[in-house]
């Protein structure tokens, strides 16, 4: 009975086909490079698109060598608070709003000196 047993193999653990014939795609190695020096080489397949800007393994911005520098087109100018505001209001307004409010301050602190 032993010498009939089935030997079999892990499932998925290892391929019963050999390499022999099979040919890899073709690839390119693309260079980056960051403002510091550091340069990055990433392998691309032949037909891909190239990024014109890259992360590096420590989290920097790399751009690509011969390449163009990359054009943000589509992203917008950055706002601030006070942008915003002479968006609602003018700055004659704005002043009397100021006045308002420091009026205001300056009555309660003349409550509290004299209270």
């Amino acid at each position: 009975m032993s010498d009939r047993s089935l030997r079999g193999m892990r499932l998925g653990a290892q391929s019963m086909e050999t390499e022999s014939g099979v040919e890899p795609a073709p690839r390119q190695r693309v260079e980056y490079r960051c403002e510091d020096g550091e340069q990055v080489f990433v392998t691309f397949s032949s037909e891909a698109e190239i990024p014109p800007v890259w992360v590096s393994k420590t989290g920097k911005e790399a751009l690509l060598v011969d390449g163009e520098r990359p054009m943000d087109a589509n992203e917008k100018a950055v706002r601030t608070h006070w942008d915003m505001l002479l968006e609602r209001r003018s700055l004659p307004e704005l002043e009397q709003i100021l006045e308002d409010r420091l009026n205001i301050l300056r009555e309660r602190r003349g409550e509290r000196r004299s209270a």
